[in-house]
């Protein structure tokens, strides 16, 4: 396996997947993408069997033997030591104080130090400010919008987890107001109704107006809430993800409007990898010319 290739591997609370990248054309070897489907609540040796079985999978698909490993993972977890830190999160329990990147060293035999960790927020930001819709910026924020408030920020090169969903926001934090959670509280307090998620909603669009107006309502707290930030930060520009970017249409015209209407010039980006953003992070975080990351 030549040196520029490193396996990027993407770990969530009901899924790994994992792909070759190539770091010199900073593009994912499509062949080597694999999926698995794991259960969060299982056992420590289930989860990290199907874990190994994935990643294993993907490197068989190259010859050689040189494996460098990068690791989106949820947080909390000691990222350097890869110990993991989750408890009483409704996900991987079973792992709690367990060091991964030792079981996994020794499960796929390869070194220890041939394996980094990295947030899951920062290996999304990561992956697009190093081949996406944040390459070529100095100043970036990330944010995945999905289940959860994902945060992270790009400054001259050093991209962090900003951490900010648990910041103080209206009269909650923000991940009340800019999550799937707001949606669906939201929509109840609307019809008296309920939906599994916001992809059901976007098929109701058509026959129930006032969806739209939720969006609407939706970009303007996104909007109140980054406000602050794109100024603290001079931020050139802000790379949304996570499943709600995938109803960009009905909340991107209204916040860019909020945002000219102030005179705030940051442009507002969607994500252009998607899912891959976080393999293309996760394993560019061996690249030696790459952007240090947090």
């Amino acid at each position: 396996m030549e040196k520029p290739i490193v396996l990027g591997v993407d770990i969530g609370g009901s899924h790994i997947t994992a792909a070759l990248v190539n770091l010199k054309t900073r593009e994912i070897l499509s062949y080597s993408c694999k999926r698995m489907f794991v259960n969060s609540q299982g056992s420590a040796e289930e989860i990290i069997a199907h874990w190994c079985e994935i990643i294993n999978n993907s490197f068989s698909s190259i010859e050689g033997s040189y494996k460098k490993i990068g690791i989106a993972m949820p947080g909390p977890f000691d990222y350097e030591k890869g110990i993991s830190l989750m408890q009483n999160q409704d996900k991987f329990n079973a792992l709690y104080q367990l060091n991964i990147k030792e079981e996994l060293a020794v499960r796929l035999d390869i070194p220890a130090g041939n394996i980094r960790f990295i947030n899951d927020a920062v290996g999304f930001l990561q992956g697009e400010v190093f081949n996406g819709a944040g390459r070529n910026y100095k100043r970036v924020i990330g944010l995945t919008l999905g289940t959860g408030l994902g945060s992270a920020i790009c400054t001259d090169g050093i991209t962090e987890d900003a951490d900010l969903w648990k910041s103080r926001f209206k009269e909650g934090i923000a991940e009340d107001y800019l999550s799937s959670r707001w949606f669906l509280k939201r929509y109840t307090e609307i019809t008296g109704k309920t939906v599994k998620g916001v992809k059901e909603l976007l098929q109701l669009t058509s026959s129930e107006s006032y969806i739209e107006e939720m969006f609407l309502e939706f970009a303007k707290n996104l909007f109140i809430f980054l406000s602050p930030l794109i100024k603290k930060y001079d931020t050139e520009v802000v790379v949304i993800g996570g499943n709600i970017s995938n109803a960009f249409k009905l909340f991107l015209p209204e916040l860019t409007s909020l945002l000219e209407e102030n005179e705030i010039k940051t442009v507002i980006k969607i994500t252009s990898l998607k899912e891959d953003a976080s393999l293309v992070g996760a394993a560019s975080c061996w690249e030696s010319s790459s952007i240090k990351v947090i």
